[in-house]
């Protein structure tokens, strides 16, 4: 007969609840870089989460929660990118030079610099290793023994990873493509979103198929049209938001606004479709992190809200 989780786990578990929050911003964007999606980060973010619960039950002492969960999402991206195939491998050659992390020598603020500039998608063109620690040093501000430590590495092969990153990733951003051209929406999703602004509730629920399943992320998910229905009850009890048909590295999303007069929307929503049907939406609402590193492309006439109030 199971005991049920012991007090220090069950500590550990308060306190990983309560850092989750704090962290899951941060983590999201060593994930998206490292994935090249920060649609694909985010799911990281959710299993990395997911699996750290699970653990810490079978933990006999309890780890630094920061470096473990960055560990953990760590080696969960890695296997998800060997898994597709585009882990790139490149031997260790002798450490190059890398300015103290303390100093302010405008190179290394400007090869900084460059990283954080660095669209999510170009990241997936460095190898795994250089990747990680160039989003670990340059992006979220890392020191070189903390890397070393999570990485597993010398704080010399740290260096040259580093140096090798940060000039690959120079070049790469020389030959970045243009950004694409907006795309028209499917139908499926211009009904969608005019429905939504509309509120027109009862039309959304007539589009969903009966085994539609809904994510929020840290909520539970919903399975059933009834439901998934009761969603949009949620948006029919708050204030008007504004949906815009949008394009996320190569797939089709929704652009949400609460506030009219903003630049960018607030977060997103994502829809998949079976037989004409939307058979799973997934709803950005509380994790709207996601966002701000998005490379959006509205489609055509889908003018931001703010833009429609300019010209009204």
């Amino acid at each position: 007969m199971s005991e049920g989780p012991s007090p220090s786990s069950t500590a550990r578990q308060t306190q990983l609840l309560a850092l989750a929050g704090e962290l899951r911003p941060e983590l999201h964007r060593y994930c998206a870089r490292l994935m090249g999606s920060v649609i694909d980060g985010e799911d990281v973010v959710q299993d990395t989460f997911a699996r750290a619960v699970v653990a810490l039950d079978e933990l006999q002492e309890a780890p630094a929660l920061r470096a473990w969960l960055f560990r953990i999402a760590h080696n969960r991206a890695l296997d998800l990118l060997r898994s597709r195939a585009i882990r790139a491998a490149e031997p260790i050659e002798a450490a190059y030079e890398v300015a103290d992390p303390e100093s302010l020598d405008p190179v290394e603020v400007l090869m900084r610099r460059e990283a954080v500039d660095t669209a999510v998608s170009r990241f997936v063109e460095l190898p795994a290793v250089q990747r990680s620690v160039v989003i670990l040093k340059d992006v979220l501000d890392q020191s070189l023994d903390e890397i070393a430590a999570m990485l597993d590495l010398t704080v010399d092969a740290v260096k040259a990873h580093l140096a090798r990153g940060r000039a690959r990733l120079k070049v790469i951003n020389a030959k970045a493509p243009a950004q694409p051209a907006p795309r028209r929406p499917s139908p499926g999703v211009a009904r969608y979103v005019a429905l939504f602004n509309h509120r027109d509730w009862e039309g959304l629920r007539a589009m969903l198929a009966d085994e539609v399943r809904l994510i929020q992320s840290s909520h539970p998910p919903r399975a059933g049209a009834a439901d998934v229905g009761m969603f949009f009850g949620v948006y029919a009890r708050s204030a008007p938001v504004r949906l815009a048909p949008a394009w996320l590295e190569g797939r089709e999303v929704i652009a949400v606004w609460e506030d009219p007069q903003a630049a960018k929307p607030s977060y997103l929503m994502w829809l998949e479709w079976t037989d004409g049907r939307i058979s799973f939406i997934r709803d950005y609402r509380y994790v709207r992190y996601v966002v701000d590193d998005a490379e959006l492309v509205l489609a055509p006439d889908a003018a931001t809200p703010g833009e429609r109030a300019g010209h009204g």
